[in-house]
C-alpha cells in the first residue's frame, strides 16, 4: 500500500508539553517496501513471576514434544494459544536453594530468579547480581524511551508480613541493576501512567483529588498535531491510529474509576492510591499499559512481579479467603491442594487475556506476540517443599519469528534456567558468553 508520506519511526505526537510516542504504521515503512520495521522487527522481552510455586500435577503435559489432546488444568486458559506456549521442564534454579542462607527461602528464589546468584546478605548492604533484564536494558535500552518497565501489584512491607529489610528486598524486586541495587516495581496505575504520558509530579491524595476536577484527557493536548497525522496516513494507518489513542482514553477512564470505587473501600490495610480493590482489574490496567508502552515501542523490556514472592495475599473474589502462601504448606491436603490449583488457574486467566490483547495487535507482517518472548513461571516448583528444580517455565511468542511453539521440551535434570535466558539473549542481539550460573545455551527451541 503506497501512503502519502513516510513517517519517521520516531514520530511523536505533541503539545503542551506532552508527547505520545506512535505504535508502528504502514508509513513509517518505504513506499512499495514489505511490511517489515526498518532495522529489523524490535523483539521484545518480558518476564512474568507468580509467587509461592505452582501445583505441577496440573502444570506438566504429559508428553514431551507436540501437545496432544487438552492443555493441563492451569494451562487450560491458554488453548486458544496453545501453538505460541512453549512449556520448558526441567530447568533449575540452583542458587535459590540454601546454600548460604541470609535471604530466607522465598527471598532467595525471587532475588536469584533473574539473576542466576545467590543473593545474601553481607555486613552492611543487600548482595546478588545483575539480572539478565538489565543486561538486555543496557544495549537496547538506547533505542527506546524507557530502558526497561519494573512492574508489580504487591508490596510486602504494605501487607505488613515482610519479616525483615533483608528479605523484602529480594522478595519484592525481580531487576537488578548491578549486585546491590534492585529496581523496584510500579505499583500505582496512576504511576505508571503518568510515567509513560506524562510528568507525574508527585501530588499526595488532596492534591491529587484537585487535579482530577480539572484533568483533561493526555489526548485532547494533542489534538492538533493529532489532526495533522491523520491527513498524512492511508486508511489502514488511520485504522490503527484511532484504535491505539482508543486504548489510552480506556486506560484514563479505568484509572479515573479506580479512584473513585477506592474512595469508598476500606482495604484493611495501607494501599497505593488510586491501586483497583479487584486484583483482576489492578491486572487488566497495568497490562494495558505494557501493551501500550511494547505498541509505541516505548520499552522492549518488561518484569512483572504479579505479587511479590511469599505472599500471605487471600482471593475471596474466587471463595478463597485463606492466605496464598499458608496454603502452598498444603501438607498434601486435597482441599488445601485444591485451592492452591484455584489460585494458579485464577493468575493464568489473567495471564491469557493480556495474551490474547498482544496477540491481536498487528505488526509488520506479524503480531506483537509473534514478536515477544514473554517467560510465565515461578521461582519454585513445590511450594510445600521449596523445591527449586524442575521449575514451571512457560514462555509465550514467537521471538521475532525464531521460536517453534505448541510443544514441551524437557531438558536433562537440573539443567540452569539462566541457559534458557542467554538464548533470549541472542535473540535481543546481547551476545555474551557467561551468565549467573548457565553453562551454555538451550537447545530446541528454534523453528527449525
Amino acid at each position: 500500500m503506497i501512503t502519502r508520506k513516510t513517517l519517521s519511526r520516531r514520530t511523536m505526537l505533541r503539545g503542551a508539553g506532552t508527547a505520545i510516542a506512535l505504535p508502528f504504521f504502514d508509513a513509517m515503512a518505504p513506499a512499495l517496501a514489505s511490511s517489515t520495521i526498518p532495522g529489523g522487527k524490535p523483539v521484545r522481552m518480558a518476564f512474568v513471576y507468580v509467587p509461592n510455586g505452582i501445583d505441577m500435577r496440573h502444570w506438566t503435559p504429559k508428553e514431551d514434544g507436540a501437545f496432544v489432546g487438552d492443555l493441563p488444568k492451569i494451562l487450560k486458559p491458554m488453548e486458544s494459544m496453545r501453538q505460541d506456549v512453549t512449556i520448558l521442564s526441567n530447568l533449575t534454579q540452583n542458587n535459590g536453594r540454601a546454600l548460604l542462607d541470609g535471604a530466607g527461602d522465598h527471598g532467595r528464589c525471587c532475588g536469584a530468579y533473574l539473576t542466576g546468584i545467590q543473593p545474601r546478605k553481607t555486613m552492611v548492604d543487600i548482595k546478588a547480581g545483575i539480572s539478565c533484564d538489565q543486561i538486555v536494558a543496557n544495549h537496547v535500552g538506547k533505542q527506546t524511551r524507557f530502558p526497561s518497565l519494573e512492574v508489580g501489584l504487591e508490596d510486602a512491607r504494605q501487607a505488613g508480613d515482610c519479616d525483615s529489610g533483608y528479605s523484602c528486598a529480594y522478595t519484592n524486586n525481580l531487576a537488578w541493576r548491578s549486585e546491590t541495587q534492585p529496581l523496584p516495581p510500579v505499583l500505582d496505575p496512576r504511576a505508571l501512567f503518568e510515567r509513560l504520558f506524562g510528568k507525574g509530579a508527585a501530588l499526595n491524595p488532596e492534591e491529587r483529588a484537585r487535579q482530577t476536577k480539572y484533568r483533561r484527557s493526555i489526548l485532547d493536548y494533542v489534538t492538533g498535531d493529532t489532526k495533522k497525522l491523520q491527513g498524512d496516513l492511508g486508511a489502514t494507518d488511520r485504522r490503527k491510529l484511532d484504535e491505539y489513542l482508543s486504548s489510552i482514553r480506556e486506560i484514563e477512564r479505568q484509572l479515573e474509576k479506580a479512584e473513585k470505587d477506592n474512595a469508598q473501600v476500606n482495604p484493611g490495610m495501607p494501599k497505593p492510591y488510586g491501586v483497583p480493590a479487584d486484583f483482576s482489574e489492578h491486572f487488566r490496567l497495568m497490562t494495558d499499559m505494557i501493551t501500550v508502552a511494547f505498541q509505541a515501542d516505548m520499552s522492549r523490556v518488561v518484569t512483572f512481579l504479579v505479587t511479590r514472592e511469599g505472599t500471605s495475599r487471600p482471593y475471596r473474589e474466587i471463595g478463597i479467603p485463606d492466605g496464598h502462601h499458608p496454603l502452598t504448606h498444603h501438607m498434601n491436603k486435597p482441599e488445601l491442594l485444591d485451592k492452591v490449583t484455584r489460585i494458579n488457574e485464577y493468575h493464568m486467566v489473567q495471564f491469557a487475556k493480556w495474551m490474547e490483547k498482544l496477540k491481536g495487535i498487528k505488526e509488520g507482517d506479524s503480531n506483537i506476540l509473534g514478536n515477544s518472548m514473554i517467560v510465565y513461571g515461578a521461582g519454585l516448583s513445590d511450594g510445600n517443599r521449596h523445591t527449586h528444580e524442575n521449575l514451571p517455565v512457560m514462555i509465550v511468542g514467537g521471538g521475532g519469528n525464531t521460536i517453534k511453539g505448541g510443544r514441551r521440551i524437557t531438558y536433562r535434570k537440573e539443567t540452569p534456567i539462566s541457559n534458557l535466558y542467554l538464548s533470549m539473549m541472542d535473540r535481543m542481539n546481547v551476545k555474551i558468553e557467561h551468565f549467573g550460573d548457565a553453562t551454555g545455551r538451550i537447545d530446541g527451541l528454534n523453528l527449525a
